[in-house]
């Protein structure tokens, strides 16, 4: 037997566990909408994100600084640009925000899960193979179902968070290039670094600091710092290496799922019909997806 062949159920394992974590990485997210979306009600978004990434950062920095001493200079700098898409990602749908509907900006950022494998075949030359582009074009179609409004006439607000879409897709594709070639937990830590000292330097520019933090304002932080910042860019990081970033699109697409689970369970939020059939949809996108594991 060739050795690819003996390899290759090792392989579609270890993807399988990549999967599996990076649900578990969507789950986190999708836990802290309703604690985010009630701190920054009463707190600059951007002096929170400041302090969330920082804290991040420097949890980052006591478990794992060391390990930035071996990074080559070139990863340094894949670092610093992952990190900037990061940053553009959150702080294109911040300023979007303003001029449309959450709902509308959940479903035009979701649109990562398509630009990725879209992106993938420009790109790099990774086609995303038919099952992937199946399992895409349902989460894509149960997002629309599971966001959208009756209104969906487009607006500045929309454009402006179509960019927070590319910057997130970017960002799945770069971890994809880059962690593979270099230390994955040093790369986290120079890009949440990154987005740390850029979202200070725009809460400076702003006057956007409140000072003293309110106690739950930091709570909030340091549980989004650890939980949903460090521990899941660096679990994304780290197995990414082990799938495609179409899979991890697919994957991520289940955030709003999650999101609005825990919305009903803690905020008392509803779903509609319709929005209960998007929620089956996104999953049943994930299981034509993984029928036939992507080699992009």
């Amino acid at each position: 037997m060739a050795p690819c062949e003996q390899n290759e159920p090792l392989r579609k394992f270890r993807q399988w566990q990549a999967d599996a974590l990076l649900l578990v990485v969507a789950l986190i997210w999708g836990s802290t909408f309703v604690l985010v979306r009630q701190t920054v009600l009463h707190f600059p978004v951007y002096a929170f994100l400041s302090l969330r990434f920082t804290l991040a950062a420097m949890m980052l920095f006591v478990l794992f600084g060391q390990r930035v001493r071996t990074l080559h200079p070139r990863m340094f700098g894949a670092g610093l640009a992952i990190g900037l898409f990061l940053f553009g990602g959150y702080a294109f749908q911040t300023v979007g925000l303003q001029y449309t509907s959450a709902s509308k900006a959940g479903f035009i950022t979701g649109l990562s899960v398509v630009i990725v494998p879209c992106l993938s075949g420009l790109l790099i030359k990774r086609m995303p193979e038919r099952q992937a582009l199946l399992g895409v074009t349902l989460a894509t179609v149960g997002m629309a179902l599971l966001t959208l409004e009756r209104d969906l006439s487009p607006s500045r607000g929309d454009l402006i968070v179509l960019g927070c879409a590319f910057c997130f897709a970017l960002h799945i594709m770069a971890v994809s290039l880059f962690a593979p070639q270099t230390d994955a937990l040093a790369l986290t830590f120079v890009q949440i670094t990154t987005v740390a000292v850029l979202s200070g330097l725009v809460t400076l520019a702003t006057a956007g600091w409140r000072w003293p933090v309110p106690s739950g304002v930091f709570y909030a932080a340091l549980f989004t710092g650890v939980l949903a910042t460090a521990l899941a860019f660096a679990i994304q990081n780290n197995v990414q290496r082990w799938t495609s970033a179409t899979h991890t699109a697919l994957i991520f697409a289940t955030e709003p799922v999650f999101a609005a689970l825990f919305g009903y369970f803690l905020a008392g939020e509803r779903l509609t019909k319709a929005g209960i059939i998007g929620c089956g949809l996104i999953l049943l996108g994930m299981i034509v997806a993984e029928l036939q594991p992507s080699r992009t």
